[in-house]
């Protein structure tokens, strides 16, 4: 028996990197785990791979029509909702000089408003003692340059956790942030045109000498998801090789 055999999941962005792994972990602890993102390709290939024990439902979670269509796929099973990760998310490098409208308003849309809207036509369906996980970041804490406003994004989710787990207590849903360092994905490496030399660098300034891989912060995912965790709410739980801790 998996930690969390019969439950229901849902992770946003999952058909690769973080998302993708943590859907597969779900899968692998038991769960029914319905994905979403806006490659069509891309999630049926990861529904392939995660097989009967997922669900693809292609959307957009800054458009609200795409979040209403997934939850009426959620509802159609008939079970509700026990573990939603948030972890959609969308990156880009620009310095305060740099800043334009365009990518302000494109990281803000899915970063903060895609999320929030993400967790709140979830509560209909989320079962008592179900876990929310938001997708939070060590960008939030620092001031890398170039990643100011991703960073304010990532700020804001971490903050949400927080308002968010108290408001929800009385339904006994736990509310958690990871919140990873920088990790092997296919976004990491699509920030910038010499990705080789980008992950040099960013090793260099973990403690533990590495990127990190998209199954640790999946464990760490699918540990606040189960009764592992039953007494943490409200946290952040760092899966970061030590950068924003040592």
């Amino acid at each position: 028996m998996g930690l969390l055999a019969g439950k229901t999941a849902l992770v946003t962005g999952g058909s690769a990197g973080i998302g993708l792994a943590t859907a597969v972990r779900l899968a692998a602890e038991g769960a029914h785990v319905f994905i979403t993102g806006r490659r069509e390709a891309e999630l049926e290939a990861a529904v392939e791979a995660i097989g009967p024990a997922a669900t693809g439902v292609t959307g957009d979670i800054a458009d609200l029509a795409d979040l209403d269509r997934l939850y009426e796929a959620v509802r159609g099973r008939g079970q509700g909702l026990d573990v939603l990760f948030a972890n959609a998310a969308v990156a880009s490098l620009a310095t305060l000089d740099e800043i334009t409208e365009e990518h302000f308003d494109a990281l803000f849309a899915v970063n903060v408003r895609g999320t929030l809207f993400t967790v709140q036509k979830a509560l209909p369906l989320l079962n008592e003692g179900a876990s929310v996980i938001l997708n939070g970041s060590t960008n939030g804490d620092v001031g890398d340059a170039g990643l100011g406003v991703y960073a304010a994004t990532k700020a804001a989710v971490r903050s949400f956790s927080r308002t968010w787990a108290n408001e929800l207590k009385g339904r006994g849903i736990r509310i958690n942030t990871v919140t990873p360092g920088p990790t092997e994905t296919p976004a990491l490496a699509a920030l910038t045109p010499d990705a080789e030399r980008f992950r040099r660098e960013l090793s260099a300034r973990v403690p533990l000498g590495r990127l990190g891989h998209p199954e640790e912060v999946a464990a760490a995912v699918a540990f606040l998801a189960s009764g592992q965790s039953s007494f943490i709410t409200g946290s952040s739980l760092y899966v970061d090789g030590g950068l924003n801790q040592i």
